[in-house]
């Protein structure tokens, strides 16, 4: 089987699993936003392989939305770096390059510096609140959380910090850093860390909050950039220890998990 049609069959799997995850109801608000938040979920959780190609036709099927806003979300996913477009060859799933994601980790400590200094100084009473309520729900469902559902609430957290810091350039930039971020991390959870690193991230997320809420700056600072580095403390592991076609499916060495694309088993809780 050559490598295109590699490409293809793994593409051909993940159709057919995400089709019975992806809820068809389509929310409220601006379809090409549900098209980028449904794709960026695809990409995180690797339902979307590091590497593949496929065509926008696929991700229609997968996300259940029309041509333009998928078109109009890919073309926001390009000029994040989460996808490649190729002129007659379709889009490429952007690779897990554990040395681009270590070079980004210095600057994602700087912006996430200085979004916990933004919002500290800065942050209202609904947004507190908001906050409260994440932190309350992470700590009630931090003993059986599965690593989607911490994804879910992880990715409303950096919503509302962003939102918080009033400095709308990070929802272009330092957006796509985190969710890099959480696509490494899946992988490391899924098939290094296990339960006993899903439950250390919850911690350290909730480390943040609870500084945050409290107006400790540099408590905050040192709880955000402990995130940061158990980041790069996973990109060594996933370097160490991980399959390669797990990284980018093209480095796939033919065997049938790799060429099939098999989607990662999601750990069920903590320990």
């Amino acid at each position: 089987m050559g490598l295109q049609d590699e490409r293809s069959v793994a593409t051909e799997d993940a159709l057919e699993r995400a089709s019975t995850d992806i809820a068809q109801v389509i929310p409220h608000g601006d379809l090409t936003t549900t098209a980028y938040e449904r794709i960026e979920e695809l990409f995180v959780a690797t339902r979307i392989q590091p590497g593949a190609t496929l065509r926008t036709q696929d991700l229609q099927a997968l996300t259940g939305l029309g041509r333009t806003p998928v078109h109009q979300a890919v073309r926001r996913l390009a000029a994040e770096t989460l996808l490649d477009v190729q002129p007659r060859n379709g889009l490429r799933v952007s690779p897990v390059d554990l040395a681009r994601e270590r070079r980004l980790a210095g600057l994602r400590l700087s912006m996430d510096r200085f979004v916990v200094d933004a919002v500290i100084s800065g942050m209202e009473g609904n947004e507190r609140a908001r906050l409260h309520h994440l932190m309350r729900r992470l700590e009630d469902e931090r003993n059986g959380i599965t690593l989607d559902r911490f994804n879910v609430l992880d990715k409303a957290f950096d919503r509302l910090m962003i939102e918080a810091s009033r400095e709308r350039f990070l929802d272009r930039s330092l957006r796509p850093l985190k969710a890099l971020g959480r696509r490494a991390g899946f992988l490391d959870i899924t098939h290094i860390s296990g339960p006993k690193g899903l439950d250390e991230t919850v911690g350290d997320h909730l480390a943040i909050m609870h500084a945050v809420l409290d107006g400790d700056v540099a408590r905050a600072r040192a709880a955000s950039d402990r995130v940061v580095q158990s980041g790069l403390e996973m990109l060594d592991r996933l370097e160490r220890n991980i399959d390669p076609a797990l990284l980018d499916v093209s480095f796939g060495l033919g065997d049938e998990a790799g060429r099939k694309g098999q989607p990662a088993r999601t750990p069920r809780g903590g320990p």
